[in-house]
């Protein structure tokens, strides 16, 4: 008896001892369990279903559309707020490329030697011009296309000139006169010789004893066709020009000079001209012009040399690369990144750093830079060497980010309204003159096909998007940097995708891809003598938002038709 209740007080305490410890273990579980759930509210940002590109950090209403902010999703990897990070596989389908920032010879070089980077011009001393020297009709041109060489005294074409058929008949009539009026027969000769009759052609006339009405009219100089300017059938005036003449005998090397860098600088100065077409050839000249008014724009001086171009090496347009020495004895180190590595928006220059060496991290970083050479910028500060930049492939990150409502480029403040999100920005770029002036042609056929996706019609969209691909293939694109003929490139490809097929959606996302390209390069052109809307519809796109070009002010757009007619606004002029 006593040892059964032994056994049962020993099984009561073992009991009270489980107990305890399972029943309290319970409640201090329950406090901490508390104690995360509270940790977890106040880090909780709160998204916009349709606009993931807000970040709020209580619910509420969406800025944008005015829909209620749903719970975002949290992220266990221990980012900060501006860092994102991106999966290997995504890495590797969008090619994104880093290299290590570091110093380098920016513009002089140990021996004092400033390089600088320019461009082949027309020597603008030897242009002529072929004018007509009397009223008539072209009825025949034989100088009709642009790069054509003319000799002097070639046949330029054939004119019907009532004035010049009147004088023919005062020649023949003075010289049956010739004997008694010898003053007279002359005064109509040298009335002939004045617009520019040879003398040859004087004896013709009189010799046939008939008028011509068709005259022949010789070149008055010689060179290279640069513009015409009639056509035939055209009516011109006494003095109207018909061709423009450049003479390639000699051309200028002109070349941008940075400001802290005038002063090293002056006329008569020796510089080696190294053209890139021909990297082993260096031609040394002298300065010939520095001109007197600074680029505000790009705050540069142009500074030019005349070559000797006889053996027509040298075409307007090329690059070429002068170096100056004996102008410093100083060494002038400048930390420099790839262009492709930079985003900028006008005000700000951002890049991406990878700031976690053994995952794809990136941070958005803002620099300031300084001058350009080539395809290379000075960062002036920002940005430290050794550190891992993203080379490749910048757009790319800066569009997950903006995915992610994490700080990006077009989204400095993710908590602010989308009027702040979305300025009309691109990338600073640079277009020779020749691309710069065919480029708003190509665009009148872009704009007939950006209509016919306005009426939802797949099938004239492919039938526009041959024409505008042809158009865009025919745009002279010598001399374009690498960054440059990245966007000209996809350009292409988009056009070719949309021409190669007629179902509507896949052809839209194409023209989403391909307005992002055309929209960069139009914003670094002038279209002085056109205008031009650059629209967005924020809907568009999976909720991404979409650009497009418009000639007319008023929303028609090109991604939903009649669906959403006027869904988008105005967000820059051209």
């Amino acid at each position: 008896m006593k040892k059964n209740i032994l056994y049962i007080i020993i099984s009561l305490a073992v009991g009270l001892i489980g107990g305890y410890f399972l029943f309290g273990g319970s409640g201090n579980s329950e406090q901490i369990d508390e104690h995360n759930h509270s940790y977890e509210s106040v880090n909780q940002l709160w998204t916009c279903s349709m606009h993931p590109q807000i970040m709020q950090p209580e619910p509420g209403d969406c800025p944008i559309c005015g829909m209620d902010l749903i719970p975002a999703e949290t992220s266990a990897e221990g980012l900060s707020a501006n860092e994102i990070k991106m999966t290997e596989n995504a890495m590797a389908l969008a090619n994104i490329q880093t290299n290590l920032a570091g110093n380098s010879v920016a513009s002089e070089s140990e021996s004092g030697e400033i390089s600088l980077s320019g461009k082949i011009a027309t020597n603008e001393e030897n242009n002529s011009v072929q004018a007509s020297y009397f009223d008539g009709r072209i009825e025949k041109l034989y100088v009709n296309y642009e790069g054509q060489n003319v000799n002097r005294g070639q046949l330029l074409g054939t004119i019907y000139s009532p004035n010049l058929v009147a004088a023919q008949q005062e020649l023949l009539t003075a010289k049956s006169l010739k004997e008694s009026q010898p003053a007279l027969y002359q005064a109509v000769r040298n009335k002939l010789k004045l617009w520019k009759l040879s003398e040859s052609q004087i004896d013709k006339i009189e010799e046939s004893g008939k008028v011509k009405e068709n005259f022949p009219i010789y070149t008055t100089v010689s060179g290279t066709v640069a513009m015409i300017m009639v056509a035939e059938g055209d009516y011109v005036k006494q003095g109207q020009i018909i061709a423009k003449v450049s003479n390639f005998n000699s051309v200028w090397a002109e070349f941008d000079v940075y400001e802290n860098q005038i002063s090293k600088l002056k006329k008569g100065q020796k510089i080696k001209v190294i053209p890139n077409a021909y990297p082993n050839k260096e031609l040394e000249v002298t300065i010939s012009f520095i001109n007197p008014v600074l680029n505000t724009k790009a705050r540069t001086v142009t500074v030019r040399a005349t070559l000797n171009n006889r053996n027509d090496l040298l075409k307007p347009g090329m690059f070429v690369t002068g170096k100056i020495k004996g102008v410093s004895e100083t060494k002038n180190e400048a930390l420099t990144i790839p262009a492709s590595a930079l985003l900028w928006t006008g005000e700000r220059s951002v890049i991406y750093v990878k700031t976690n060496p053994n995952e794809p991290v990136f941070e958005m970083r803002e620099v300031k830079i300084g001058n350009r050479n080539g395809d290379f910028y000075n960062i002036v500060s920002g940005l430290k060497s050794g550190e891992e930049i993203v080379t490749n492939g910048t757009f790319t990150v800066d569009a997950a980010a903006q995915l992610q409502g994490k700080k990006s480029m077009m989204n400095q403040n993710s908590a602010k309204s989308d009027e702040k999100m979305t300025p009309t920005t691109t990338m600073k770029m640079e277009f020779p003159k020749a691309f710069g002036n065919q480029f708003p042609k190509a665009l009148t056929s872009y704009l007939a096909m950006k209509n016919a996706f306005v009426a939802s019609d797949s099938e004239k969209a492919s039938r526009l998007a041959k024409k505008v691909l042809k158009e865009f293939q025919a745009l002279p694109i010598a001399g374009l940097g690498k960054m440059e003929k990245a966007h000209f490139n996809k350009i292409l490809e988009m056009l070719t995708s949309i021409s190669s097929t007629n179902e509507l959606e896949k052809q839209r996302e194409h023209f989403v891809i391909l307005n992002e390209n055309l929209v960069a390069i139009a914003m670094n052109i002038e279209l002085s003598d056109s205008q031009f809307y650059v629209q967005k519809c924020p809907m568009a796109n999976a909720n991404n938002g979409a650009k497009w070009l418009s000639s007319e002010k008023e929303i028609k757009n090109p991604y939903y038709g009649e669906a959403m007619m006027t869904c988008g606004s105005v967000i820059g002029e051209l």
